[in-house]
């Protein structure tokens, strides 16, 4: 399935309900489930890890919807040809995000 197939399934099913609640709100519950995600990562769980990933995703793609971004077209143009810095894949910028070392 396509990010965009996906960000339509989302969105004629819960743009309504999502799109009342409010962006700053939905946001709240997209961050929720970035925590559940986080906890089912240190469980190791493979099936709660499954389901978490689909949460984040389809809460993710309700907020592009509410904000009127396309997530696929925004990701493309940013991600599409690799690393946006160094342009290229793998990456092999010199800095690492947030100055955080590599593990």
């Amino acid at each position: 399935m396509r990010i965009k197939d996906a960000q339509d399934i989302i969105a004629r099913t819960y743009f309504e309900r999502d799109s009342k609640r409010g962006l700053g709100r939905t946001f709240i519950w997209f961050v929720e489930e970035v925590g559940e995600l986080a906890k089912a990562l240190r469980k190791g769980n493979k099936e709660g890890l499954k389901g978490e990933f689909a949460d984040v995703l389809a809460w993710l793609l309700s907020i592009g919807e509410i904000a009127g971004i396309d997530v696929e077209e925004a990701f493309a143009e940013k991600y599409g040809i690799g690393c946006p810095v160094c342009k290229e894949v793998p990456c092999v910028c010199p800095l690492k995000p947030f100055g955080f070392e590599e593990a």
